[in-house]
């Protein structure tokens, strides 16, 4: 029994780290797919697809297709989806991989702020080092050496974060009201936030997309490793670890997408950026060990 156990969460394990090199290394893809087709058209086709795949996965598992929340649904699509990929993906225009990853995986300190002023929840000890810190990483990375410089990349960035963190405060708030079946609600948050990416891309004159080899590659990546399977390792993850465990393990991505945008893009972030990045992960990881504390004492 104990046994089994043990090698259910050696799984686990595995399949979190599979998910954070697979979520780091989608930065990257999103950068090169950007310089292919307007970045509301590839978000709306990423997130459309991203939606369907999970569809197929919802029917292969029998699970109940149609969502108990609609209108919940649709209001987090709108925040995690339309706000979240939209707003990132366009940032990606002009922003380095790295940087826009850091500044995406600000969320959860954006999360901590909106759960106490919306939700009343209490930041505690160290967590208030945490806002110190990752509101000191953020200045860092917003004002290097002229503040006019790629500044409304790391806008567009910190509000697809924000956006992020808008979206997961309104899923608590459902969760609160009864449990949600994850598949099932991420399934149709993909599907229905879709729709004011489509809407965008139809009122907003752009290039048309350049059907190459990279970007069909870059799309393929980003709905299939990217969406479906990253989510079913997500849950497989979530079902097997503590929650705060699997969160501290998606902090990694960030630094997978800094590393990689260095590799590949040969990105480089200045000094004081990279203080800020190291600020922003460190914040968020003391925010994560304080929410393990008490699920160590239980």
């Amino acid at each position: 029994m104990i046994a089994a156990q043990l090698s259910s969460q050696r799984l686990a394990i595995l399949a979190l780290i599979v998910l954070v090199l697979i979520w780091g290394y989608n930065w990257v893809v999103m950068k090169i797919a950007v310089q292919y087709a307007a970045p509301f058209d590839y978000a709306a086709l990423r997130v459309l697809l991203g939606g369907l795949s999970l569809l197929i996965v919802l029917g292969w598992r029998r699970q109940p297709i149609w969502p108990k929340r609609v209108g919940g649904a649709f209001v987090v699509g709108a925040l995690q989806m339309s706000g979240f990929y939209g707003l990132s993906t366009w940032a990606l225009v002009s922003g380095g991989a790295g940087k826009t990853a850091v500044l995406n995986y600000a969320m959860p300190f954006w999360v901590l702020l909106l759960a106490w002023l919306v939700l009343g929840e209490q930041v505690r000890g160290v967590q208030w080092v945490s806002v110190v810190a990752a509101l000191t990483g953020l200045i860092c990375i917003l004002m290097p050496f002229s503040f006019t410089e790629g500044l409304f990349s790391k806008e567009l960035a910190l509000l697809s974060s924000i956006s992020w963190a808008g979206g997961i405060i309104v899923a608590k708030k459902l969760q609160q009201r009864s449990p949600l079946d994850l598949l099932s609600f991420t399934t149709w948050q993909m599907l229905l936030g879709s729709i004011p990416l489509i809407l965008v891309t139809s009122l907003v004159p752009s290039q048309p997309i350049t059907w190459s080899p990279a970007f069909i590659a870059a799309l393929i990546y980003s709905v299939i490793p990217g969406n479906a399977i990253a989510w079913l390792l997500w849950f497989y993850a979530l079902s097997r670890l503590p929650a705060g465990v699997a969160g501290l393990g998606t902090l990694a991505a960030p630094v997978i997408g800094v590393l990689a945008a260095g590799m590949q893009l040969g990105e480089e972030p200045r000094v004081l950026e990279a203080v800020g990045m190291v600020l922003i992960i460190g914040a968020l990881g003391l925010n994560a060990m304080q929410a393990l504390r008490p699920q160590k004492r239980a």
